[in-house]
């Protein structure tokens, strides 16, 4: 219903107006009136009408200069003058104030209502494209997040050609040529909760402070990874290498983290490579580099030329060696049950053992005590999350099969890659059902506020307590849609319900899903159902 405002000094002439058209059949709402623009002005500014009636002449302020000054501070309202005087140059000052129509005295309420209903129709029109160009631009917004991940992963892969890569930067608008490429791998935490699904207010301001500062660098391309944190492509010149390149993204990384006491990070970078078919070698190195932070701990940034030049018992920025064992058993381990990726179970062993030392594990002893406290540690892990402790035996062995061979250095390796696999496949499968309650609770919010127009991702994910960026992934990975698609359709599902089971009118039924523009209602269910909605009433569909 739009709102119209009347401003005329002639009381028979604006009751003539007010009284003759009937408003609100026609979905109008008379709202108020003046008797000249001095008195108007506040009023409107006040009442903000969608449309103005005004004279053009009047006392102490013209209808010229009203509508001046409406324009200034209120361009959405329609304004049409009202004038005795047929007269080529008020005509042009009003058409460049920008009114939208003119009328000459005298006028019929016949006139009035054609005019308005005109106008109500332009207005419909504009309001529908705002509609579908904020539609278009959420869509859009998902789709490309959504296929920036899906880039990364056939970056990294190696499943496209380098001539594939190169046609799908472009439509990503993402400038791939480069001298030279690194691979930089990151994440911020709290309070080491990271297996939960749970997101602190002060993560998301930090992800949102980084998507800020790396949203438009020539040198720097970032990925959001969604759980696993976020990944930049670093990229090279003649005047600035991949490698100087790397260290001053690190640099303005750490900065960011820094300032935030709060939260904890860890950092892992490739080496660089000269060649896009490369970059798959610079990603699983940054992936080893990144897996170190399970031997090192927090706020830490681990280069993987620092792991490839020398054992971590004599790399002095990495050496565990003074710590004792039980504490590298239950820091170290712990940890990786809470946040490690399976696919790097065995560089993790592999790197665990050499923190140890081999003076310790030639001993069948140590060994055995090694083998013996991680299978315990996974058991009080798994115990933690709500998993049973059969479950890890039924997956991996008991201790006395556990301990049954460990009469060398790559049978105990073997056997504890079995432990730690287990355990996280154990841990991935109650995450992943976490993530259906998760996912659960999200639709119940969407039904239950499909009705409302700003219902958002944002507004979601709040409900639920999930960083807007994680929850668009996990909503995509789990759903096969987005969430926009799912939220038409759950709207969609409503509107052919009522339209079934009710008498509501179209645009009333729009209104009570989340429509508040009918025009754009009847625009989107044509486009989903291929007919109208009064056609899926009559019962006439595109399937018959």
């Amino acid at each position: 219903m739009l709102k119209v405002f009347l401003v005329e000094d002639e009381i028979v002439v604006r009751q003539g107006i007010k009284n003759k058209v009937n408003w609100a059949e026609h979905d109008f709402e008379f709202i108020g009136e003046a008797s000249d623009g001095e008195l108007a002005y506040p009023m409107i500014q006040n009442l903000k009408p969608d449309i103005l009636i005004t004279d053009i002449k009047m006392p102490f302020m013209d209808g010229l200069e009203l509508s001046r000054l409406v324009k200034q501070e209120m361009p959405w309202i329609k304004i049409v003058i009202l004038s005795g005087y047929d007269e080529f140059q008020y005509a042009k000052d009003a058409i460049s104030i920008g009114v939208t129509d003119y009328l000459l005295k005298p006028i019929t309420s016949s006139k009035i209502l054609e005019t308005m209903l005109l106008i109500k129709k332009k207005v419909e029109d504009e309001r529908n494209l705002q509609n579908l160009s904020r539609q278009y631009k959420l869509e859009m917004q998902e789709n490309e997040e959504f296929q920036r991940r899906n880039f990364f992963t056939q970056l990294v892969d190696n499943s496209l050609s380098v001539t594939e890569l190169l046609q799908k930067a472009k439509k990503l608008d993402i400038e791939l040529s480069a001298q030279s490429y690194n691979i930089i791998l990151f994440k911020c935490y709290q309070d080491e909760e990271e297996i939960s699904e749970q997101y602190s207010e002060l993560i998301i301001q930090m992800e949102e402070r980084i998507q800020k500062s790396f949203a438009i660098r020539n040198h720097m391309v970032l990925f959001s990874r969604s759980l696993e944190g976020w990944a930049i492509l670093v990229k090279g010149s003649e005047h600035e290498p991949a490698s100087a390149v790397t260290r001053r993204c690190i640099q303005e990384l750490e900065t960011l983290f820094k300032a935030e006491k709060n939260l904890d990070y860890y950092i892992g970078s490739g080496m660089p490579v000269q060649r896009l078919q490369q970059i798959r070698k610079s990603f699983d190195e940054a992936c080893r580099a990144f897996a170190y932070r399970y031997i090192i701990g927090k706020n830490q940034v681990v280069f993987y030329d620092d792991i490839a030049k020398a054992p971590i018992a004599q790399n002095a920025g990495l050496s565990l060696k003074t710590l004792d064992t039980a504490k590298i058993d239950k820091t170290i381990i712990e940890r990786f049950f809470k946040s490690g990726l399976r696919e790097n179970v065995a560089h993790f062993v592999d790197d665990y053992f050499e923190s140890v030392g081999r003076e310790h594990i030639n001993s069948l002893m140590f060994r055995q005590y090694i083998a013996m406290d991680i299978h315990i540690n996974a058991a009080s892990f798994l115990e933690e999350i709500g998993i049973g402790k059969k479950a890890l035996i039924d997956k991996c062995g008991d201790l006395d099969q556990i301990t049954a061979d460990l009469s060398s250095l790559e049978t105990t390796k073997a056997n504890i890659k079995k432990i730690i696999d287990g355990t996280l496949l154990l841990r991935d499968q109650s995450a992943k059902q976490k993530y259906r309650t998760l996912l659960q609770e999200a639709e119940n919010f969407i039904r239950d506020h499909y009705n409302s127009e700003d219902l958002s991702l944002n507004m979601v994910s709040q409900a639920v307590n999930v960083s807007p960026t994680h929850f668009s992934t996990i909503f995509s990975q789990e759903k096969g849609v987005t969430f926009i698609e799912y939220l038409t359709e759950v709207r969609m599902e409503k509107a052919k319900e009522l339209l079934r089971c009710s008498s509501l009118k179209s645009s009333e039924i729009g209104y009570a899903i989340g429509y508040k523009d009918p025009h754009y209602f009847s625009y989107i269910f044509k486009k989903l159902q291929g007919c109208t909605p009064k056609e899926y009433r009559a019962g006439k569909t595109e399937n018959g």
